[in-house]
């Protein structure tokens, strides 16, 4: 479900990598709606900064120290599920992009993405939605558009307008965008995609992305 918006998004910051860490921080406190609360360089660090400092984004690393980013993210949504934590790596193979997603991850996006990009996903996250990165999403889409056993019956429950809204999610849109170009209110778009979770028996936006994917909704 949406979080109501926040004024300034709290993030903690997860990489082993201290000048990746370092750029990153520089970048976020130049805007005026984000606040770095703290850094960790180890999946461990992750789990003990995030129980400490209860931020309402991390971008997480994938691969690092003792304890992956993955296996951390799995820990932290099964005791803080509204946390919203954002996967930011190199690792764009199928099973890090699905594994995290699986463990609870509400965006992915790659490190050399443009800064447009961890921007609207940080604010998108801390909203309570999700985005892949647009590179993300075209792989998971190619993945599954050519799945057999498509059975677009099990979207009937779903009115035309929350199918299309539907499509949009799945192709990576944030509420906004959604609101913009189906010429709606973001409440509406809200209101809809609730109905979507329900009758999809889904809990947030990821798991519905994965569901229409995986059941051919949308096509590359």
């Amino acid at each position: 479900m949406g979080k109501k918006a926040m004024d300034v998004v709290n993030i903690l910051i997860v990489d082993d990598h201290t000048l990746f860490r370092t750029g990153i921080r520089k970048m976020l406190e130049a805007e005026a709606d984000m606040r770095v609360v703290g850094e960790a360089a180890t999946g461990r660090e992750a789990l003990e900064q995030a129980r400490k400092l209860v931020p309402d984004v991390i971008l997480m690393d994938v691969k690092m120290p003792d304890i992956d980013g993955i296996e951390a993210t799995r820990r932290l949504c099964r005791e803080m599920p509204h946390l919203g934590i954002i996967f930011c790596t190199m690792f764009e193979d199928d099973e890090f992009v699905f594994a995290g997603l699986q463990a609870g991850g509400r965006g992915y996006i790659l490190k050399d993405a443009d800064p447009d990009t961890m921007l609207r996903a940080i604010r998108a996250v801390a909203n309570g939605e999700s985005l892949l990165g647009s590179t993300i999403a075209q792989k998971v889409m190619r993945q599954f558009s050519s799945l057999p056993g498509k059975q677009p019956s099990l979207f009937d429950d779903l009115t035309p307008r929350e199918l299309e809204i539907l499509k949009l999610i799945a192709e990576g849109l944030c509420n906004k965008d959604i609101a913009q170009q189906l010429v709606i209110s973001e409440k509406t778009v809200k209101n809809h995609i609730n109905n979507i979770f329900s009758k999809l028996h889904v809990l947030d936006r990821s798991q519905a992305i994965l569901y229409a994917i995986r059941k051919g909704l949308v096509k590359v």
